[in-house]
């Protein structure tokens, strides 16, 4: 059919490229060129809630509150933490909030600074 790559997702064959980006008609899941680009051995791509992306040492900011697991503690909309560390997993944020210490963060809930 055509030399587009099959959906990572689902494995449709039925892939289409739409301004840098690749997208499946069948599950709608999309992927950036980039990532294909870059083969199979390289770092995954994380992305903020608004799409921006995110590397070691960048600042975030949280947008919405956030219950911490285990304790009474609350990270508010609008806090800020520095130097984040991207690592694998759910969370796939590592950093230190003031008053709080060391989380981990879901990148769905911070924006880039």
């Amino acid at each position: 059919m055509s030399d587009l790559l099959s959906c990572p997702e689902c494995g449709s064959e039925y892939t289409y490229e739409d301004r840098g980006l690749f997208v499946c008609p069948e599950c709608a899941h999309e992927w950036a060129v980039e990532a294909v680009d870059e083969g199979a051995d390289s770092a995954k791509v994380i992305r903020d809630a608004h799409g921006n992306l995110l590397e070691d040492g960048d600042t975030v900011t949280v947008i919405k509150d956030l219950k911490v697991k285990g304790s009474s503690l609350v990270v508010k909309v609008g806090t800020k933490a520095k130097n984040i560390r991207l690592v694998d997993g759910d969370h796939d944020i590592d950093c230190k909030i003031d008053g709080i210490g060391a989380m981990k963060l879901k990148s769905e809930f911070v924006k880039k600074a």
